[in-house]
């Protein structure tokens, strides 16, 4: 028995990278899965087929069971299509997992606005419109009597949670991932819907690309050595967050090798207050002594 048995998952840019290794793992639980994978270059440009196609095959090898998928997740209506295709496939879809993206690094002086559109373009509304036509799927299950079980996961990275100089856009993009994956739990909650996001550290594509990280991730050199950049890492807690059994809602991880890391949102902490409206003069004084209050915590 798999710990994904039943399941129907929908995973996008799984025609490589950390997308490829979630769908062979699903599928190895016994997940029936929708491979998507548009097929382009890192930074979106280009189309090819053969990527989703070939995980497919892979997974049919195995025994699994799998189809294809080619839309472009930003595209509106290509997302519908995506979430039509696993439930005229395999009759139903349970999970979907959104981790389709590209770069185009830049520092934030010499980035261009077609350079900052792409990659919002391709990160934020392609995690919004597969997750707007699933959910309104999973709300018409709801309303037609039926009990949903189902799970987003959301892939947001630490470039965004944390920030990572030269990924302006990619940054922007990844940190609104992890506000819209909390906001999905809260709407989508009565729907039987979870949502989560994860923040991965691994070796692909975007990483060997990523300014500071083109050494750090490369394959160790001891064939023997645990290979914490292995992108297959993070896959475990990607399938552990699909099960139908999990509880977990509304959260970020950070998952690298062998390491899983909750992530704290936003919160309040020190703070400055009186009964009336501060003067500049006041704050010039008082905002030095808050920042120190924050230091020492």
């Amino acid at each position: 028995m798999g710990a994904l048995d039943g399941r129907i998952a929908i995973i996008t840019g799984a025609g490589r990278g950390l997308g490829r290794e979630h769908a062979l793992l699903f599928a190895q639980q016994g997940a029936k899965v929708v491979v998507n994978d548009l097929g382009g270059d890192i930074n979106g440009t280009g189309e090819d087929r053969a990527p989703a196609q070939q995980v497919v095959d892979e997974i049919k090898a195995a025994g699994g069971e799998a189809v294809a998928n080619v839309d472009n997740v930003a595209d509106f209506e290509g997302a519908k299509r995506l979430i039509d295709t696993a439930v005229e496939t395999f009759g139903d879809v349970h999970v979907l997992v959104n981790n389709a993206g590209i770069l185009r690094d830049r520092v934030l002086v010499n980035m261009t606005e077609q350079e900052w559109d792409a990659v919002i373009h391709v990160h934020l509304k392609g995690h919004f419109a597969p997750t707007h036509h699933a959910a309104v799927y999973w709300r018409e299950q709801t309303k037609a009597g039926k009990d949903v079980n189902a799970s987003l996961i959301h892939t947001s990275s630490t470039s965004g949670l944390i920030g990572n100089p030269g990924q302006a856009n990619y940054g922007a993009a990844k940190a609104g991932i992890a506000a819209f994956s909390k906001i999905c739990a809260m709407e989508l909650g009565r729907y039987g819907v979870r949502s989560n996001a994860i923040a991965p550290a691994a070796r692909t594509r975007l990483t060997l690309q990523t300014p500071g990280l083109s050494d750090a991730v490369k394959e160790p050199e001891d064939a023997s050595a645990f290979d914490v950049w292995d992108p297959a890492n993070v896959s475990p807690l990607v399938a552990y967050l699909a099960t139908a059994s999990c509880t977990i809602t509304g959260e970020c991880f950070l998952a690298q090798g062998g390491l899983v890391q909750y992530f704290q949102p936003w919160t309040l902490t020190e703070k400055l207050e009186k009964q009336e409206r501060w003067t500049v003069d006041e704050l010039a004084e008082q905002m030095p002594k808050l920042m120190e209050q924050v230091k020492r915590k």
